[in-house]
């Protein structure tokens, strides 16, 4: 019948094939993000393109204005921490921003609401789906930056010093790596306890800045243990240790009567810019054997804290609520005002994770996905282009790279630093004299250059691994 078939309604054509283009899905918005492509070094490290998130049931959607660095951050680049996750993946643990949408079920926020957030990676983005349980509200008048600063240094500050080392008036405490995001963190909570001793360790250019807000200040290099007894023959109350290894015997053995050692970290087990095995196990095997027996004896207590496990294993968001509610109110009262050491675009990933591994950050270092990258120099641009064009080939893990690429977390260390290049591989071809830098990208192959030029870093940074396992490694701050 008329109008029955497209030949005589022509019209509906045109209809009909506009409706189809309609109902294809729509493709999915791209947001900047920082990947980790596989285990190992820096140049692990991609700032790459990725789909927006969307928020599922009992999250939110935060658009990231700042993102905290921690030393955990670097522990996961290598490939340390336990229950490592697969690669490629959105790096980072905590972020602050304003939330731009709500998923269903998802009670106690509203679109516009500015937070501070925690999660098990994907931070380090423009946007970032977080559950709702692991989302907090910042108080009015705290900037985004100190927000990202405060989550997981003074979460973990407060629980070590107050929930579980009872810290009381007239005690004192020893605090390794004094000078970093949870060092300074402690520093201002100690001083919320009237008459409290502190001692603290700490690199020795750091210690102009440090001694004002430290009792006794000591460098990583003195016997500090020695010193200690001698302003206190009894020992400290408190030992609050981020590094492990032989700093766990020292600690211990400086505990007076009721004393309290206390593991929040195992920074020790960081030498390289690469995983190493070897540092690893000397990392626990330099700890003694504790005896229960031998605790009961001496009235000594050891205890170990971990904030991931606490909060994302073993469910404990209603308690960190509540901690992250006092410290609201010690930042409005100006009782504590996180430290920022320097604030760095995603772009500039690379140079600010070489800073804290080298331990030359005073304080937190902060991500902002707003701000542009650095403008580099012609010699760094230079250096860089050539240490790509020499290392890329064989080291650089895309995101779109086959599995087999990508160390799992379960395999052998030799498997999971296998993209990096072998040391002996870049002592050699630093010595062939086709393969020589032009003069003006020489600092890319010097150890400094990795630290003052960190846009060259897939070069020199692999030169740490020539360094013996022999060396006392530095501690985190």
């Amino acid at each position: 019948m008329p109008g029955d078939s497209a030949e005589e309604n022509p019209a509906s054509a045109p209809a009909k094939e506009e409706s189809k283009t309609d109902d294809k899905p729509k493709e999915p918005k791209e947001m900047k993000a920082v990947v980790l492509t596989g285990f190992g070094g820096l140049k692990m490290l991609k700032v790459q393109s990725k789909p927006q998130p969307t928020p599922g049931e009992g999250e939110v959607l935060i658009a990231v204005k700042a993102c905290g660095v921690n030393f955990l951050d670097l522990m996961l680049r290598q490939g340390v921490t336990d229950n490592p996750p697969k690669t490629p993946v959105i790096m980072g643990y905590e972020c602050a921003g304003t939330i731009e949408a709500i998923g269903e079920k998802t009670e106690g926020f509203s679109v516009g609401d500015n937070v501070i957030a925690l999660k098990e990676c994907h931070c380090w983005a423009e946007l970032a789906s977080i559950p709702a349980k692991y989302v907090y509200k910042i108080p009015e008048g705290m900037t985004f930056h100190d927000a990202a600063a405060i989550a997981m240094n003074y979460l973990t500050a407060y629980i070590i010093l107050f929930d579980i080392g009872n810290l009381r008036s007239g005690q004192s405490i020893l605090a390794h790596s004094i000078g970093g995001g949870v060092g300074q963190a402690i520093i201002q909570l100690t001083k919320t306890v009237e008459n409290v001793t502190l001692y603290g360790t700490a690199s020795a250019h750091k210690h102009e800045s440090l001694k004002p807000n430290v009792t006794h200040l000591f460098d990583h290099g003195v016997d500090y243990a020695q010193e200690i007894r001698k302003l206190s023959p009894e020992g400290v109350d408190i030992v609050l240790d981020c590094l492990c290894g032989d700093y766990t015997n020292k600690g211990i053995s400086l505990l007076r009567p009721m004393g309290r050692y206390i593991l929040f970290g195992t920074s020790s087990v960081v030498t390289g810019e690469t995983k190493s095995f070897f540092s690893f196990a000397k990392s626990w095997w330099q700890v003694d054997k504790i005896s229960p027996l031998k605790l009961y004896d001496d009235n000594k207590f050891l205890a170990g804290f971990q904030l991931r496990q606490l909060l994302f294993r073993e469910n404990q968001h209603e308690y960190v609520r509540q901690l992250m509610d006092k410290l609201f109110k010690l930042y409005t009262d100006g009782t504590i005002k996180p430290v920022i050491d320097q604030v760095a675009s995603f772009e500039d990933i690379a140079e600010a994770m070489q800073r804290l591994h080298d331990r030359k950050n005073i304080g937190k270092i902060i991500l902002d996905p707003t701000i542009q990258p650095k403008e580099k120099t012609k010699n760094e641009a230079e250096a860089e282009e050539s240490t790509k064009s020499e290392t890329e080939p064989e080291e650089s893990i895309d995101s779109d790279s086959e599995p087999e690429e990508i160390s799992p977390p379960d395999t052998e260390p030799e498997e999971i630093i296998k993209p990096d290049v072998k040391p002996t591989e870049i002592a050699k071809s630093d010595t062939k004299p086709e393969a020589a830098a032009p003069a003006d990208a020489a600092p890319a192959a010097t150890a400094d250059a990795a630290t003052e030029e960190p846009k060259a870093e897939e070069t020199p940074a692999e030169g740490e691994a020539e360094k013996t396992e022999e060396e006392a490694p530095a501690p985190a701050e």
